[in-house]
């Protein structure tokens, strides 16, 4: 329990599926309602099929305020979408009947910060996952940052919508990120924005890692084996670079000596789909169609729980023994169950310059080895240290570099994996436990409140006019008078 007074605080997502950012905000609203914080959950999106289990059994009071937009039109305008669906949900905050809030806390978009500081007359904390124009317009590479060679149409597009993002984002009370790389990308491309952000690392609920499962559960079942298991905990999305698992995968087998028990691991892929998604379905194909070149056997299940309805190719599905699982929309009791599996021998993170990355954490927790690239926040989570001080090993997103990263994990001997498992256990909960990352939330909550009343802004009025002219002219958009919660 907090020593403070309990505050009222209004979490604003604009889409509570599964991935990194939905846990992480999950996971903080659990964290500051166990300090005695009363929270809500407002959301633009919420399938009851394709989210965690938090945010559907009564654990988080969870309000979907159904918009009267689409998520894109024809595949394109996302992020004018993304900002529309978003003052949508705004106006459903600031009508004149909506519960009051001591302070609201936003994460990834920050089109509504401007309304709710100067309409709601109320403070707001921003959590910073990654700057949206970078992710749109370009990838980082050593470091640097390389602009795609998007076309001229596509830059025009993206010029308001990268300063709406600078000039609402800079209208924060305090800005949080999620790592030192963040923070450090942040400042350097956000230049008219002074504030320095405060980081607060991702925090995980580890008691929900403890949970003995039922193993007799048909959904444990489907995934448990005494079979040697590599996994990779990613959304399916090309970004993620799920590829790097099974080429290093198929590597590793070539490598390692015919009769040695490891030939006959096995790979599972889990990670969130949303069948809705272009990219999700074209990144499972192309994952698929990369398993069969390497004459990987394969099969791919869906949790009975999940309502997304996958195609799959037949062509060389292996129902039993495959060498490669493909594991969508993974349940909670799935994940513990692999996690803490005496068959898992390590967790390979795929994505390079990730922005924090909660997946090596959740290897940590467990006692897995974890190999991960070695850009981004795993370089701040992953120690790749001499052997008294390794919680895992960090290599350059190169399929050879990582087939011998993992002959070198399989083999370890059984004292120095117990070793290495007690120093990423020790180390997951001194700073990524869900109560570091509640106290460090807590904190920022309570200065933006101890900032007093709001004074009035000229220069955001113009911001929240703009918005509203953008909601105008994009068409006669309708708002319901009142929308279910």
């Amino acid at each position: 329990m907090s020593a403070t007074r309990p505050l009222r605080v209004a979490f604003i997502h604009p889409d509570l599926g599964i991935g990194g950012a939905e846990r992480l905000v999950v996971d903080a609203a659990l964290g500051l309602q166990a300090r005695g914080h009363s929270v809500d959950i407002y959301t633009s999106h919420h399938d009851p099929g394709h989210c965690f289990e938090e945010t559907k059994n009564g654990s988080l009071n969870v309000h979907y305020v159904v918009p009267p937009l689409p998520r894109s039109l024809g595949g394109k305008f996302h992020i004018l979408f993304a900002h529309l669906r978003q003052l949508h949900l705004t106006t459903h905050l600031l009508r004149p009947n909506a519960p009051s809030y001591d302070v609201y806390f936003v994460d990834q978009l920050s089109t509504c910060v401007p309304f709710l500081r100067q309409l709601g007359k109320t403070r707001v904390v921003f959590y910073c996952h990654f700057p949206d124009k970078l992710l749109a317009n370009g990838a980082f590479v050593e470091g640097k940052m390389v602009m795609n060679n998007s076309s001229l149409l596509k830059r025009l597009y993206r010029l308001p919508m990268d300063w709406l993002e600078e000039v609402t984002t800079r209208q924060a009370d305090i800005i949080l990120a999620n790592s030192k790389f963040t923070a450090r990308v942040f400042k350097a491309y956000f230049e008219s924005i002074s504030q320095t952000p405060q980081v607060v690392y991702p925090g995980i609920n580890i008691s929900v890692y403890e949970t003995e499962v039922d193993l007799s559960d048909q959904e444990i079942v489907a995934v448990a084996s005494d079979r040697p298991t590599l996994l990779s905990l990613n959304r399916f999305e090309k970004k993620k670079n799920a590829a790097l698992a099974i080429e290093a995968f198929a590597g590793m087998k070539s490598k390692l000596p015919s009769h040695s028990k490891s030939q006959n691991m096995r790979l599972i892929l889990a990670g969130g789909y949303d069948p809705r998604l272009e990219d999700n379905m074209l990144t499972l194909y192309s994952l698929i169609d990369l398993a069969k070149s390497l004459s990987l056997t394969y099969n791919v299940i869906t949790p009975a729980s999940s309502k997304s309805q996958v195609k799959i190719p037949p062509l060389n599905m292996t129902r039993e023994n495959p060498e490669v699982l493909f594991l969508l929309n993974f349940t909670t009791s799935q994940r513990t169950a692999l996690l803490s599996s005496s068959s898992t021998k390590a967790l390979l993170y795929t994505p390079a310059n990730e922005h924090f990355g909660i997946g090596p954490v959740e290897g940590m927790v467990c006692g897995v080895p974890v190999l991960a690239c070695d850009s981004g926040g795993p370089t701040e989570s992953v120690l790749d240290q001499p052997k008294n001080e390794r919680t895992g090993w960090l290599r350059t997103p190169n399929k050879d570099l990582w087939a011998d990263a993992l002959v070198e994990i399989v083999s370890m001997g059984d004292d120095e994996r117990e070793a290495l498992s007690d120093r990423a256990k020790a180390r997951a909960r001194a700073l990524f436990g869900m109560d570091a990352m509640a106290a460090g939330l807590e904190d920022a909550l309570i200065t933006a409140v101890g900032m007093g009343n709001v004074s009035f802004g000229i220069a955001v009025w113009w911001i929240m006019l703009l918005g509203f002219a953008i909601a105008y002219i994009t068409g006669p958009l309708v708002w319901p008078s009142s929308v279910p919660s």
